[in-house]
């Protein structure tokens, strides 16, 4: 339940191929979350920054992610986690991905290397000291390369109740993602009014969501695609979280002042 949890608070995001004329993000892009647990508790923040790199030889995107919960949330239940994908600058597709997890005690450190020609994702567990291989794997994202693929898909022509469907893969299973959108908002920010396109994720109901459509995400209807807030019902309590810093975004951050 504990780990759910903090997929999930990645989850929110998710934003909405790389066909269109301008780019939802460039290299240098950092972008800063805060979080609330029923909404007056500061549960931690999390934090988004993307670099052009060389890996192997070729140049791709590498993005970090990273989670903390706040020293009064962490008296009880400390976590820092670590995420990091390396992706292809054009097509998005994911070469390796990161994951270093401390959840309350709870670790995983384990390294994802894709080969998309023979169809399989290497798996190196670093704390068991245990490689495995598994076959039959193509066209998916990690955690990590799904929120930047996402972004940049085009949903100026999306109406409501269209769905956007990804294959996601981690801890060693292929996992299918789904985005439902429910219209565009005008939401009020720290920023001041942004225009906004409303999502629900579809996710598993049962021990950590009241049900299946219990996640809201809201991201700008401008040509960045950035997450502003999220929302979550949980089985005990609710998970929000909201944009609290940015900077260089590849497109100006369209905002309107009354």
């Amino acid at each position: 339940m504990k780990e759910k949890i903090l997929v999930i608070s990645f989850l929110f995001f998710l934003s909405i191929t790389f066909s269109q004329e301008k780019k939802a993000f460039k290299s240098g892009e950092w972008l800063r979350f805060k979080m609330s647990y029923s909404g007056f508790l500061k549960a931690g923040e999390a934090e988004f920054s993307l670099n052009e790199e060389e890996l192997n030889g070729k140049k791709v995107m590498h993005a970090t992610a990273k989670g903390r919960t706040s020293s009064v949330v962490g008296w009880f239940f400390k976590v820092r986690d670590n995420y990091q994908s390396y992706f292809d600058l054009e097509t998005g597709k994911p070469y390796v991905f990161k994951r270093k997890i401390n959840e309350g005690g709870y670790k995983k450190n384990k390294v994802l290397t894709f080969n998309e020609v023979k169809k399989e994702v290497e798996v190196k567990n670093l704390l068991k000291k245990k490689d495995t291989i598994i076959r039959g794997i193509a066209n998916v994202h990690d955690m990590i390369s799904t929120f930047y693929y996402l972004r940049s898909y085009d949903t100026k022509s999306m109406k409501k109740g269209d769905e956007i469907a990804i294959d996601m893969f981690f801890d060693q299973k292929k996992y299918p993602f789904k985005l439902k959108f429910l219209g565009f908002e005008m939401l009020e920010t720290k920023f001041g009014k942004v225009k906004t396109q409303k999502f629900t994720p579809l996710v598993q109901s049962g021990r950590v969501f009241k049900e299946q459509e219990s996640v809201t995400v809201w991201i700008t209807a401008d040509d960045n695609k950035i997450p502003v807030k999220m929302k979550a019902s949980l089985s005990v309590g609710s998970l929000r979280a909201e944009l609290d810093a940015y900077k260089g975004l590849a497109n100006s951050f369209e905002m309107i002042f009354d």
